[in-house]
C-alpha cells in the first residue's frame, strides 16, 4: 500500500541529516563569506539563502525523482573561499563569481561534454586539491591551543572525545561547546539582531575577471569533484540510478537563484545523502526519499535563524570559530588526503597539486588552486606519455 505521508522514521532521520549538514559546516560557510568580503549581515543572508537553496532543492529534486536526493552547500568550495583574499570590487565581485560557477554547473547538467570534461581531471588530483585548500584551516585548532588554550580545548577535546562514540555528532557537539566558550567569554552580552528571522539581503553583482579565475573557476571545479560526482555515485551505491543532467541543473540553478542574497554554491550531497539512503532510514528503499525531503524541511527552518547564529558567531572570541571550522575539516581533510596519496600511479603529481594550493601562490590572476591542478596535471600527463615510451 502506497504511503500518504513521510513514515516517522524518515523524519527522525532527515532531522540527524539536517543537524550533521547544517552545524557540522556553518562556520566554514561564514568564515568563506566573511573572508571574500562580506558583512555580517551579508553574511547572515549567504547563510539564510544557503540553507533554503539546498532545503527546497532536496525538497525538489526527491519528490521529483522519488529518490533520497539530498543537496547541500559546498563545503568544500566555501573552504576554498576562506582561503581566498576578497577581490579588489569586494563581496560584489565575489557574488559575480558564485553566479558563474552557478551558470556553469547548469550548463554541465544541460551539455554533457562540460560534466565529462571534470571527470577527466585525476581523482587523486582533485583530492589534492581539495586537502590543499583544507590543510590550513585544519591546523587552526592545534594553533590556538597554543596561542589561547582556553578557547580552544573545549572546543578540541569535546570534538575528539564525542568522535569516539559517534563521529556523526562530533561536530554539532563541539558547536554546543562553542557556545558555552562564547557565553563564558561575553556572558552572552551578544548584540542580538533586531529581527529574530533573517533579513534577505539583495547583493548587485559586480562585473570582474578576477571573480572569474580566483572564485568561479576553483568553486565549480572543487564543487563539481569533491562534491556533485560523488554524491551521485553515493545514491548509485545505494541502488538509486538518477539522471545526473536534470540534478546538476537543479543545484546549479538553486546556486544561481541564491548567489545574489550571498550564497556561495549548492550542490549535490554525499555524507547526508547516505545518512538517508541507506537502510538505517527506512526499510523500504522506496520510501527513503522522505528522509531527505524532510532534510531539505529542517534546513529551511534553520536558515530562518540565520541572523542569530551569525550575530553568536560575531561575539565569538578570536580563533573560535576557526577552531570550530578546522575540527569540522578533519574529517574530510583525512579522507581527501588518503584518495590523494593512495594511488602510487599518481602520487607524485598528487603531491605537487597539493603543495602548490597549500602554498597559497597566486600568478597572473590564477588562485593557487588552479595553479595546484595545472601544474600537478602537468606532471601526471609528462609520467604517463614517459612510461608509454
Amino acid at each position: 500500500m502506497a504511503s500518504s505521508g513521510p513514515p516517522l522514521q524518515t523524519i527522525s532521520t532527515g532531522f540527524v541529516a539536517a543537524i550533521v549538514g547544517f552545524f557540522s559546516s556553518f562556520p566554514i560557510l561564514l568564515q568563506g563569506l566573511t573572508s571574500v568580503g562580506a558583512t555580517a549581515e551579508q553574511a547572515a543572508s549567504g547563510l539564510l539563502f544557503a540553507a533554503l537553496a539546498m532545503g527546497l532543492a532536496g525538497i525538489f529534486l526527491s519528490l521529483w525523482k522519488k529518490m533520497p536526493i539530498s543537496v547541500a552547500w559546498s563545503t568544500p568550495g566555501v573552504a576554498l573561499l576562506a582561503i581566498t583574499p576578497a577581490t579588489s570590487g569586494g563581496f560584489n565581485e565575489a557574488v559575480f563569481g558564485f553566479l558563474i560557477a552557478g551558470a556553469l554547473t547548469v550548463l554541465a547538467g544541460l551539455w554533457r561534454p562540460l560534466g565529462r570534461l571534470i571527470t577527466l581531471i585525476p581523482g587523486p588530483l582533485a583530492q589534492a586539491m581539495l586537502a590543499g585548500v583544507l590543510i590550513s584551516l585544519c591546523l587552526v585548532p592545534f594553533q590556538a591551543m597554543a596561542d589561547a588554550p582556553a578557547i580552544a580545548l573545549p572546543v578540541v577535546l569535546t570534538w575528539f572525545v564525542v568522535s569516539l562514540i559517534n563521529r556523526l555528532y562530533a561536530v554539532p557537539a563541539a558547536v554546543v561547546a562553542a557556545l558555552g566558550v562564547v557565553g563564558w567569554a561575553t556572558g552572552f552580552d551578544i548584540a542580538w539582531p533586531d529581527h529574530v528571522l533573517t533579513q534577505p539581503v539583495l547583493i548587485a553583482p559586480r562585473i570582474g575577471i578576477e571573480a572569474v579565475l580566483s572564485i568561479a573557476i576553483p568553486l565549480f571545479i572543487v564543487t563539481m569533484a569533491t562534491q556533485n560526482i560523488p554524491g551521485i555515485a553515493v545514491l548509485r551505491s545505494y541502488g538509486y540510478r538518477p539522471e545526473p543532467g536534470p540534478l546538476l541543473t537543479t543545484v546549479g540553478t538553486a546556486s544561481v537563484a541564491s548567489a545574489v542574497f550571498g550564497s556561495a554554491a549548492t550542490c549535490l550531497a554525499a555524507i547526508t545523502a547516505a545518512i538517508c539512503a541507506n537502510e538505517d532510514s527506512h526499510p523500504d528503499p522506496k520510501l527513503r526519499y522522505w528522509s531527505s525531503v524532510s532534510t531539505g524541511v529542517f534546513y529551511c527552518l534553520f536558515g530562518l535563524f540565520a541572523a542569530v547564529i551569525t550575530a553568536i558567531a560575531s561575539a565569538a572570541p578570536e580563533l573560535l570559530l576557526g577552531t570550530l571550522a578546522g575540527v569540522a575539516l578533519i574529517g574530510v581533510f583525512t579522507s581527501s588526503a588518503t584518495a590523494a596519496l593512495s594511488d602510487t600511479d599518481h602520487r607524485e603529481a598528487a603531491a605537487v597539486t597539493f603543495l602548490t594550493t597549500a602554498s597559497g601562490m597566486a600568478l597572473f590572476g590564477l588562485s593557487a588552486p588552479v595553479w595546484g591542478l595545472v601544474l600537478g596535471g602537468g606532471v601526471h600527463v609528462l609520467k604517463t606519455r614517459l612510461r608509454r615510451v
